[in-house]
């Protein structure tokens, strides 16, 4: 007995000594020094069953691994198949997502995000599919809101016409790098007698007529250090990736957490540059999707595209059909010799452009590779045409082939005639405080008004390297499988792709070695790398390239426009996902991760420190422990002994869903041990993991008195023998069944106050039997 347990409870003693410095939280920071700040799930262990912590058991098998666009093998780390109708998404119910309950107060935002606009739902028909639902209708809500950015600020009565969803995986779930895919349908006006001349043209048909696409769907990430909606988190932090400190390339004030500084506290790294990039999978609807990056600091004026002269009649918005009078304003590149003549490169090089092929063929689109490049030599025209440009109008594009075969043809050539992804016209903006005077400024503040003093000053331009591609009818009709690889590091690249074909890609190389040789030199970008999370939306906005009738007032209008109320009847509106799944490459090695707070790049303290930056009453943080799906218990334990098992977790039989047994447990499958924190909620300065290290000193004290009790049983039991020669027969037989039953005894004792026998709940069901862990692996009684 005593060389049963000796090894295995000394072995837990020396568990229980492990200090927080052993938790696998990711790899060494970019700045200098290691992070002070640890996530609350300080150690995170396997499953029972194998499943990993994120991905649903719903997700069939053969789809749980993944050959990148590099060849090489990823493994499914997260998937949500959206099968379990009684989902709720309001903060605190779900695992990994929230709903959002506010108003947009962004790109003059039409709709209120609300709870109940997002829901579960399974067709009623022979297919049965499941899927997430995000509703819009057209419903007139007026609210007062506060508005930090008017002069005063102050509180304002707003209108919005329409109620739509948001969910985030806001600080719950996050990622870097990765496959990120997403199955969904877009919404449209497909009723027959909404009058949509898109319609009965078949699945490959192009999408031409905007004004049936009248919402603004949304498949995007953001780094975890800003929330969506709440521009308190994202001022000075959106859509930041600079670790840099050169004050005479960029103004580090402009940067919230700035490569500058050795002591910024609140759990971050010294001297790294943080902030909150932006990756759009899917923005937009009508007859094209955005797809892009939104970044900081972006390049100065030197290197962008020239800006209008509004005294030839230019207006704003004049470069998105290509129709600037201003020479070199509606691209950057166009006309050749005018961008030579300035002695250094312009806009982000290198990126990569190729057809959407579900679209069909339109001979008038299909481009000559040789034509084009010969076309290219000299452009003298201020616009692009495709004999003499390439097919995204993009001339400082790669052309080579695509992933090197020649059978896929070149990048930037539309060789097929199909859908091809565009430059857009939308570079990014120059962003302010409300008292800046910058003339860069959308509304810069004049010398008579005065100064509001609300928040830090800032002053800074960010970039979209942003592609607009040509959608086929089937988006709308259909689910699309919508893709991004995403590889982080100089020599990493973003690809975005539908059902598997290449539609854009930006390689690192073009974000951090930007052209330099103008008045300013230009910033050295960070590949994007911050832990981002994952949002789901439909927005509806006056602002935008697609919008519904009558923006700015109720749908109908005056109710006298025929087609306007065609349109507006066919509200509600859906975006319908079938799944969400999360491929990573998991070899060793590797630089993937999905967790919100590593210590490469952490952010739990930031956020409990300036909590209320990131919340408000109807959007609060709610920690979830437990609520996975699950097929038994083994879905929601840790592994077990050889001898022995206890259960971090259980099955809820009417709900499908894992429930960790103690506040000791958590995770989405109970098996991530949450470390101590203070009183306040902060991190303890030093943390252990489970009971504390004489709680195995304990232990090991009770097995050496059993183990000695044993012993002078055994002594007794000899001198007995002896003494009772007349009768060793009877008393042979006697002794046997005294020793078989104290051995009984003392075994039962001893798995009582130590370990639960594994002999226990193998059915499934939630019945607790087994005894609850409190720390690692047991309870003291």
């Amino acid at each position: 007995m005593a060389a049963t347990w000796l090894p295995l409870l000394m072995g837990i003693a020396a568990f229980a000594a492990v200090d927080a410095s052993s938790s696998d939280s990711g790899s060494s920071a970019s700045g200098s020094g290691s992070s002070t700040a640890t996530d609350r799930s300080l150690v995170k262990l396997d499953t029972r069953s194998g499943i990993l912590p994120w991905v649903d058991p719903d997700t069939p098998d053969d789809v749980r691994t993944y050959v990148s666009s590099r060849g090489d093998a990823w493994e499914l780390v997260m998937s949500d198949e959206f099968g379990d109708v009684t989902r709720n998404f309001s903060a605190g119910a779900d695992h990994v997502w929230t709903s959002m309950e506010m108003p947009d107060g962004t790109n003059d935002a039409l709709q209120l995000y609300s709870h109940d606009m997002t829901s579960v739902v399974c067709d009623d028909d022979e297919e049965g599919l499941c899927y997430l639902q995000i509703e819009s209708i057209d419903e007139v809500n007026n609210i007062t809101v506060w508005n930090n950015y008017l002069r005063p600020p102050a509180y304002q009565n707003s209108t919005f016409y329409y109620r739509s969803g948001m969910l985030q995986t806001w600080n719950k779930f996050c990622f870097q790098g990765g496959m990120l895919e997403v199955r969904a349908k877009l919404p449209a006006v497909l009723a027959n007698d909404s009058e949509n001349p898109d319609l009965g043209k078949g699945n490959n048909a192009r999408a031409e007529n905007t004004k049936f696409y009248p919402t603004w769907p949304g498949i995007w990430l953001m780094g975890n250090l800003g929330r969506a909606l709440f521009s308190s988190s994202t001022a000075r932090m959106w859509p930041f990736s600079y670790n840099e400190c050169n004050e005479t390339v960029f103004n580090s004030s402009n940067q919230r957490i700035s490569a500058c500084d050795s002591d910024p506290g609140h759990g971050l790294n010294p001297n790294q540059g943080r902030g909150a990039v932006e990756i759009d999978l899917l923005e937009g609807g009508g007859v094209a999707i955005s797809s892009s990056i939104q970044i900081a600091p972006g390049m100065p004026a030197d290197y962008r595209r020239m800006a209008i002269n509004e005294s030839l009649g230019d207006s704003s918005y004049c470069m998105y059909s290509q129709e600037c009078s201003t020479i070199g304003a509606n691209l950057p590149g166009v006309p050749t010799e005018y961008y030579e003549a300035l002695g250094h490169e312009s806009w982000y090089q290198g990126l990569r452009y190729a057809s959407n092929n579900y679209c069909v063929v339109d001979g008038n689109d299909t481009q000559s590779y040789s034509l084009v490049v010969a076309g290219m030599e000299n452009i003298t025209e201020n616009s692009c045409a495709l004999t003499y440009c390439p097919a995204s109008n993009d001339v400082h594009g790669d052309m080579d082939y695509i992933d090197g075969v020649n059978a896929r043809g070149h990048w930037n050539i539309n060789s097929n005639g199909t859908c091809f992804p565009e430059m857009n016209g939308y570079q990014g903006v120059f962003l302010c405080d409300p008292d800046n005077q910058d003339s860069r400024c959308s509304e810069p503040r004049n010398d008579s008004t005065p100064k509001t003093n609300t928040m830090d000053a800032y002053n800074y331009q960010m970039d979209a390297l942003s592609a607009n591609w040509g959608i086929h009818m089937g988006a709308y009709y259909d689910y699309v499988a919508y893709q991004v690889e995403w590889a982080t590091g100089d020599n990493g690249y973003l690809r975005w792709m539908i059902g598997g074909h290449p539609i854009f890609e930006i390689p690192a190389e073009s974000v951090v070695n930007t052209p330099q040789g103008g008045s300013k030199p230009n910033p050295r970008l960070t590949f994007p790398e911050e832990p981002s999370y994952i949002i789901l939306n439909v927005a509806l906005s006056a602002a935008w390239g697609t919008y519904p009738p009558n923006p700015g007032e109720p749908c109908r209008g005056d109710g006298e426009d025929e087609e306007a109320n065609y349109i507006c009847d066919s509200f509600p509106l859906y975006m319908k996902i079938d799944y969400v799944r999360l491929y990573q490459d998991t070899s060793e090695g590797s630089t993937m991760a999905h967790e919100c707070d590593p210590a490469s790049h952490p952010t739990r303290q930031w956020i409990l420190d300036h909590e209320t930056e990131y919340v408000d009453g109807d959007n609060q943080l709610v920690t979830v422990n437990g609520g996975a799906p699950c097929r038994d218990y083994t879905d929601c334990t840790i592994p077990f002994s050889v001898l022995y098992t206890f259960h971090t977790g259980v099955c809820n039989a009417d709900t499908g869903r894992c429930e960790c047994t103690n506040e000791f447990w958590g995770g989405p499958r109970c098996t991530f041990q949450l470390g101590a924190t203070t009183a306040n909620g902060e991190d303890a300065s030093e943390v252990t993991f489970g009971p504390p290290l004489y709680a195995g000193f304990i232990v090991l004290g009770i097995v050496l008195f059993l183990t000695i009790v044993v012993f002078i049983v055994m002594a007794i039991r000899r001198r007995r023998k002896l003494m009772q020669d007349a009768e060793k027969d009877k008393e042979f037989a006697r002794m046997t069944y005294v020793v078989t039953d104290i051995k009984k005894t003392m075994a039962a004792s001893s798995n009582q106050n130590v370990f639960t026998p594994n002999d226990m709940d193998d059915d499934g069901t939630t019945e607790r039997k087994s005894l609850a862990a409190s720390g690692p692996y047991h309870r003291f009684r």
